[in-house]
């Protein structure tokens, strides 16, 4: 055998007559734990909400969702009552969604309560000229659709109430 290949490449396994370390502590729950006090567990609450409270919220633009526009064009609607069902448009849930672009032009999506709607020539016409006359707005456009299909699961609850479901 030469040299090179009485030098061992790899480590075997300890023997059973070597001395091998002892086995590390197994870790316990109580050992994670710290011991807190009720007082100091309430006042890290404490100055977790005070920091939350504290906090401003982001800027939020006239355009976009949550803006000054889609909220002035979701108001609007709610001056638009089904004929049929004393409860406006946007409660009711026919309206699925306000986009309002950065253009300030208006896309509103709703459906009606069932396709053969007495209303169904004449709401979407309402709908699209409520929006566009909300000041701000430069043009408004409707899409009526009828996947998903409107039900009463789709009210809010102050609709509900307002027809005494609740």
């Amino acid at each position: 055998m030469n040299k090179a290949s009485d030098e061992k490449d790899f480590i075997a396994a300890h023997a059973a007559s070597e001395d091998v370390a002892t086995k590390p502590p197994r870790a316990r729950v109580t050992d994670a734990v710290d011991e807190e006090s009720p007082a100091e567990k309430l006042e890290r609450k404490r100055d977790y909400l005070e920091g939350f409270l504290q906090q401003k919220p982001e800027a939020v633009g006239a355009t976009g969702p949550g803006g000054a526009l889609q909220q002035a064009v979701i108001d609007a609607l709610r001056e638009i009552y089904d004929p049929e069902i004393p409860v406006n448009i946007y409660d009711l849930g026919l309206i699925y969604g306000v986009e309002v672009d950065d253009e300030s032009d208006v896309t509103v999506t709703m459906t009606l309560t069932t396709p053969h709607c007495p209303v169904a020539e004449t709401m979407p016409g309402e709908v699209e000229l409520r929006a566009a006359s909300v000041p701000g707005i430069r043009d408004a456009e409707v899409n009526l659709v009828f996947d998903p299909a409107w039900d009463p699961s789709k009210m809010s609850d102050e609709a509900r109430l307002e027809l005494g479901m609740l």
